[in-house]
Parts: C-alpha cells; sequence; structure tokens
C-alpha cells in the first residue's frame, strides 16, 4: 500500500494569504489530476499536510470534498485513497468529452479568424516542442491550452460550462496516454486548424470525433496492458 510521499521539490509550501482551505483543495486536486498523486494511492493526513507546510485540519476538508466529488475514496478504517477510476467511468467521461469537442469544433470551424488560426498553430507548436523534450505535463498542458482556445472560439457560454466541468477529469484520462498518443495526436491537430481555415464545419467535427475517439482507444489499451 504507497502512501502520499511525494518526489523532493514536487509540492511548495502554500502560501498564506487567501483561503487556506481552498487553497489546499486546489493543490490537491492539481496533484491528482496531474498524476503525481496516483490512482489507489493511500492519503496520509500528517504526510500531506508536511508537504503543504499547514495543519491536518485544512487537508482533512480538502479530502472530505474530494471524496464528495469523486476524487477520493474514503475507506473505513484504512483512510484516505486515490480514486481508481473504473474502465466504465473512464469510458463514459471521454465519450461526453468526444461530443462536446465535437460540437465545439464545429463552431470554431464557422468563427475563426486568420488570427485565431494563428494562435492555434502556436499552441500546436507549443505541443510539439513539449513532446520533443519529454516533458509530459507540458504535453498536457498544451493540449488542455488548444482544446480550451478551440471551445473559446466557438463562443457558445452554454458548451463552455459543460466542458469545464469535465476539463479536469479529461486531463486526468489524458496525462498516462500523452506519450502512446505522442506525435499522432498533434498531427490530428494540425489537420483540424486546416479544416477549421477552410471553414469546413463538417469536417472539422468529424476530425475532432476521431481525434478523441483515438485518445478514448489509447486509454483502455494502457489500461488493460496494466493488468
Amino acid at each position: 500500500m504507497t502512501s502520499a510521499a511525494l518526489p523532493t521539490g514536487t509540492v511548495p509550501k502554500l502560501e498564506r494569504p487567501g483561503p487556506l482551505r481552498e487553497r489546499v483543495y486546489e493543490a490537491l486536486l492539481e496533484l491528482i489530476v496531474t498524476r503525481s498523486l496516483k490512482p489507489g494511492q493511500h492519503l496520509v493526513e500528517t504526510e500531506l499536510a508536511g508537504h503543504l507546510g499547514v495543519s491536518r485540519q485544512p487537508v482533512r476538508e480538502a479530502l472530505q470534498r474530494l471524496n464528495t466529488e469523486g476524487w477520493v475514496d474514503l475507506r473505513p478504517a484504512q483512510g484516505a485513497f486515490v480514486h481508481d477510476p473504473t474502465e466504465e467511468e473512464a469510458d463514459q467521461l471521454l465519450v461526453v468529452r468526444g461530443l462536446l469537442e465535437a460540437e465545439a469544433a464545429r463552431l470554431a470551424a464557422a468563427n475563426a479568424t486568420p488570427q485565431a488560426t494563428a494562435r492555434l498553430r502556436e499552441l500546436c507548436e507549443a505541443g510539439e516542442r513539449a513532446l520533443a523534450d519529454d516533458d509530459v505535463d507540458a504535453v498536457v498542458a498544451a493540449n488542455a491550452a488548444f482544446h480550451a482556445y478551440l471551445m473559446e472560439l466557438a463562443a457558445n457560454s452554454v458548451l463552455a460550462e459543460l466542458s469545464a466541468q469535465v476539463d479536469r477529469r479529461v486531463r486526468w484520462f489524458y496525462t498516462p496516454v500523452a506519450r502512446t498518443r505522442g506525435a499522432l495526436s498533434w498531427q490530428e491537430h494540425r489537420a483540424m486548424i486546416e479544416a477549421i481555415e477552410a471553414g469546413d464545419e463538417q469536417h472539422t467535427r468529424q476530425l475532432m470525433r476521431d481525434h478523441t475517439e483515438h485518445t478514448r482507444v489509447s486509454y483502455h489499451k494502457r489500461k488493460k496492458s496494466e493488468q
């Protein structure tokens, strides 16, 4: 049973100003999303408090909130553990993500300007550089930025709100397959940019559907290989 130990320097001490309870919650959630705290890992309050430079109380409150939101499992007489998602949970989320992003991509193609497509290319280049540097965290961040900008171009507030609800979980599932998807993922991004630049809404939507499906399949393949 692994504990909450983290590599030295992974977690900076939190600054005291501001709502400490919220800051501890955000710090722990980010560690889970980036898989610094791995699915199934035992979360020891005293260790986490020491890493974050706080007392146990805000850590306990954060773990309770994370449990309510499905990021952490609180087990009687055992403690807290990072939630290990089932195949069905992952599949449901990634399917919903594909539906949302396919529509966002279509709207982006309808709304995009030359400046917008230039920005998409910049984000794509950032991801390709991160991939070349084998910097998984930067690859995941660049991927999230690319998809977030597409959602911004869609200019649909309801779609954006729904997407925001699943954004962190998408990052959580994408992180372990970022290397597997590799250059192909960014080639798919570039194909989408070309379709957006051409104003081809239906082709852009189909490209995004294919793109999100490839990520979904990659995640399931990885999980099976670990079993």
